[in-house]
């Protein structure tokens, strides 16, 4: 089994930063993707930012310029730096990643139990 563990969240204020970060653990043979997603109060889940084994990356509109996703293929691990944060990305931050486990040849996708995000006016 596959446990993907959130770490970095936290209260801020506007226009601070914070970094979260993600490890992946388990039985894992390759990861293809890893990315995070956030879902505010009454609002669904939205992609934030994805980034694949190879480096290429796929950020929101909405953060685009203020988060930079990165990623450590030998820890398994994803990082969101989070910059001039804003009250409207107080959120649930969820670690997603699409895994590939030992001894199959299907991907799964895997979510962390989330981390809070919140960011003070």
């Amino acid at each position: 089994q596959v446990q993907l563990v959130e770490s970095g969240g936290g209260l801020v204020q506007a226009g601070g930063s914070l970094r979260l970060s993600c490890a992946a653990s388990g039985s894992i043979f390759s990861i293809r993707t890893m990315g995070w997603y956030r879902q505010a109060p009454g609002k669904q889940r939205e992609l934030v930012a994805t980034i694949t084994s190879a480096g290429s990356t796929n950020v929101a509109d909405s953060v685009k310029g203020r988060f930079t996703i990165s990623r450590d293929n030998a820890k398994n691990t994803v990082d969101l730096q989070m910059n001039t944060l804003k009250p409207e990305d107080t959120a649930v931050y969820y670690c997603n990643a699409r895994i590939m486990i030992v001894a199959t040849t299907r991907w799964d996708a895997y979510w962390g139990q989330g981390t809070q995000v919140t960011v003070s006016s």
